[in-house]
Order: structure tokens, then sequence, then C-alpha cells
């Protein structure tokens, strides 16, 4: 930030986005997981504020590097690495906005849930209700062939 209180633009390439994280996962121990790639110059580890959760991690956590190399060898190494038997999503910060305005134009929702997780968008809930609907689509087709081959085996074996 600036001293004017507002976000320091210039900072946002060295900033990395963290998220998918296990709630066991401590603050110390995501510093202890990406500073072998550089200078971590800031941690945020976001709590819950409210709520019956009040206090407990959020899932995700912003972490900023001393350049723009290191934030880019830590993403580069750490994205999609299991942490508590989930894989990471790690992001600079400056590609979080840009999935937004991408996720804003695009129709194609389903099959981008890690996006829409990212962003909070409003289509979360149609990408939702297509997802089950392929699912019911796919169910009822498998359960139509089931019956189609037992009718199959059942005709082999009265011949």
């Amino acid at each position: 930030m600036d001293p004017k209180g507002s976000i320091d633009d210039s900072n946002c390439d060295n900033r990395l986005y963290i998220g998918n994280l296990d709630l066991r996962i401590t603050e110390a121990a995501l510093l202890k997981m990406f500073s072998p790639y550089g200078k971590i110059v800031s941690e945020d580890f976001l709590w819950q504020t409210r709520g019956p959760k009040r206090g407990e991690p959020r899932g995700f956590a912003f972490l900023q590097y001393s350049t723009k190399e290191e934030a880019i060898l830590a993403k580069e190494k750490m994205h999609g690495r299991l942490a508590c038997g989930r894989p990471l999503v790690v992001r600079l910060a400056s590609e979080r906005h840009a999935l937004e305005v991408a996720d804003s134009s695009t129709t194609k929702a389903v099959g981008e849930g890690h996006k829409l997780h990212l962003t909070g968008g409003g289509m979360g809930q149609s990408s939702r209700g297509a997802k089950i609907a392929a699912i019911k689509k796919k169910l009822k087709s498998l359960e139509e062939d089931n019956s189609m081959n037992k009718k199959q085996k059942q005709s082999d074996n009265i011949s």
C-alpha cells in the first residue's frame, strides 16, 4: 500500500494468491513451504471474522516476495503440490484479477469450477445446475446400457 492507503499495483506482480488450503495449515507452515523460493516480505493469512466459524482459517492467503522472479518461481514449484492431501492453487495476485474479468465474459462455466471458486462469481449456481443435469444424463445413459446388456445376456442364455 502507498501512504494514502490505496493498493500499490507495482507490487501485485510479486504477490501470490494461495488457495485451497486445508484448515490444518498454519501461518508458520505456509511460510515454511514457500520460503525456499525467495524472501517473503509480507504475508496475509485470512481468518473468518464473523459467524460460527469466527477465528478459523478461510482457506486462502497472500504472500508477497521481494521480486517478481521469486514469486513466479514459487508459483511454478508450488501450484498443484499436495498439502495435507489437497492440491494448492497458486497464482500471481494479478492473474486472479485477470480470471475475474475472463469469468464475467465467458459462458463456459462447466468444468471451470476452480475459477468460480476464486472469484465467487454469480455463475456458480447455473454451473452447478448444469453439472447436476449432466451427471443425471450420464447416469440415465449408464442405466440404459446396463439394462440392455442384461437383456442381451438373457437372450444369449435362452438360445
